[in-house]
């Protein structure tokens, strides 16, 4: 019999290549047969919630921007958007010599853009206040290409800046180094206004911060992240049952070759492999393991994959009895690099989020792992959770040990945007799109939030489509049976 629609496999059942497969089945022709690979036996990749006592904590990301669509839409579209709720507070804190100080409001991810509220912050010393204070009369200084965060503000606005504010606020979403990483991939809103153009001076720092933040701050009074009440990691599960999908769970893909009418793939153990032909591929998992599955039919594309590196992580959540908890003030702490110790981040999650207060349980989560000092993570997890509940005891002030507790490690698990990496990715997408049906998303490209893994998978999704429009798209196959 002739199949009467095309076939797409996606490999990877992460976040962005469910939302591929969405995507696919909602704006692909009739008759379309998407099928996920996925190497783990559960899909959601770092999108995944279990119990802490008895309450449901996410283990990875635990929420989202709104101000972006792509989340919220989806998780309206899956049927949980009527349940989304905002944190109760964002006011964090940031510690400064053992003295947990206000994060300052009004920065581009530490970056200074309000002067008044850096000022009464504390974080700073007086004299790198006056320090930012003066940069924002000097003249601005343009970038050209690429260059480190950690190197651009240390030279406009000094070390403290960097250290307390920049570096912390960083390591927060990418596990990473300020000296490390690249601005224009990192901050690109802000690399935008730093970049010379004709008729327009650069302006300083702090005004490249300010215009910035006023481009996309979001309407008065209006949230700025999102969650969903029953954790986050609820969100795969219900885009895989829209998508229409059939799932392969367990099954990592090993190879895709290309074949005069499309492609093969090749999945599970080398003795007995599992082969499916398709009309188009959409891979969805992290650079590492996009690298080899490409290295046929993309060489250029899979050498340049196999350069992004990764940081792996640790989340510890611990729960108190709330009788034994004094008041936690703000979302959380972050603990600089400087400061030692190694917890990077706390988040208050029962004080932050209304679903998760006035039970009898206390949640909190630290964060653990950056890139390039990882050695902690070597630690077994009984002596892990004893680390972190030392940690975390001293830091949020807690006069009991914890009731409860779970480790999760999330190896290898956050790309680094590296100096050059938009370049980089420039090169990877010439690469793949220069094979007609092949497509890839997620956090390795152009960001690591929930919503941005979304939109590139609706990207990817739609590339695939582009091409199956084509006369030439898909040749259809004969199958018996």
């Amino acid at each position: 019999m002739v199949r009467s629609g095309p076939r797409v496999v996606v490999i990877g059942g992460g976040i962005a290549g469910l939302a591929a497969a969405y995507a696919l089945h909602r704006d692909g022709p009739p008759g379309i047969e998407v099928t996920v690979l996925e190497g783990d036996r559960r899909v959601g990749g770092k999108l995944r919630v279990s119990t802490v006592g008895d309450l449901a904590v996410d283990e990875g990301a635990e929420m989202f921007l709104v101000r972006v669509p792509e989340a919220v839409e989806l998780a309206r579209a899956v049927g949980l958007g009527g349940g989304i709720v905002h944190p109760v507070t964002t006011a964090a804190a940031v510690l400064v010599a053992g003295v947990a100080r206000p994060l300052p409001a009004g920065t581009v991810l530490g970056v200074p853009a309000d002067l008044a509220a850096l000022r009464a912050s504390g974080v700073l010393a007086e004299a790198a206040v006056a320090t930012v204070a003066a940069e924002a009369d000097r003249p601005g200084e343009p970038v050209a290409g690429d260059v480190a965060v950690g190197e651009y503000v240390r030279r406009r606005l000094g070390t403290e800046v960097v250290d307390r504010l920049v570096d912390p606020l960083l390591g927060g979403v990418y596990a990473g180094r300020a000296d490390r990483l690249s601005l224009r991939a990192t901050m690109p809103a802000l690399a935008r206004q730093l970049t010379a153009e004709p008729g327009r001076p650069v302006p300083s720092l702090v005004a490249a911060a300010r215009a910035a933040r006023a481009a996309e701050a979001p309407a008065a009074g209006a949230p700025v992240f999102g969650t969903l009440p029953g954790g986050l990691g609820q969100l795969p599960a219900a885009v895989a049952a829209a998508s229409g999908a059939r799932l392969r769970l367990g099954l990592p893909a090993r190879r895709v070759e290309r074949l005069p009418g499309g492609f093969r793939v090749v999945a599970g153990p080398v003795p007995a492999p599992t082969v499916f032909e398709a009309d188009a591929v959409v891979v969805a998992v992290p650079a590492g393991k996009a690298a080899p599955l490409l290295a046929e039919v993309t060489p250029a594309a899979s050498a340049e994959l196999a350069g992004i590196e990764y940081a792996s992580m640790a989340i510890v959540t611990l729960g108190y009895r709330a009788a034994e908890t004094p008041g936690l003030r703000g979302s959380g702490l972050l603990v600089p690099a400087v400061e030692g110790g190694a917890v990077k981040a706390v988040t208050y999650s029962s004080a932050k989020w209304p679903h998760l207060a006035g039970h009898e349980l206390t949640v909190l989560r630290a964060s653990i792992g950056r890139h390039g000092d990882e050695r902690v993570l070597q630690r077994g997890d009984e002596e892990l959770l004893e680390l972190a509940a030392a940690e975390v005891g001293a830091l949020a002030g807690m006069p009991a040990p914890p009731v409860a507790g779970r480790v999760t490690r999330w190896g290898g698990a956050l790309p680094q945007y590296a100096v050059g990496h938009v370049e980089r990715v420039g090169r990877i997408r010439a690469g793949v799109a220069a094979v007609p049906g092949l497509a890839i998303c997620g956090a390795a490209y152009e960001g690591v939030g929930v919503p941005a893994c979304i939109r590139s998978g609706y990207a990817a999704a739609a590339a695939v489509l582009g091409h199956l429009a084509q006369p030439d798209g898909r040749t259809a196959r004969r199958s018996g049976g």
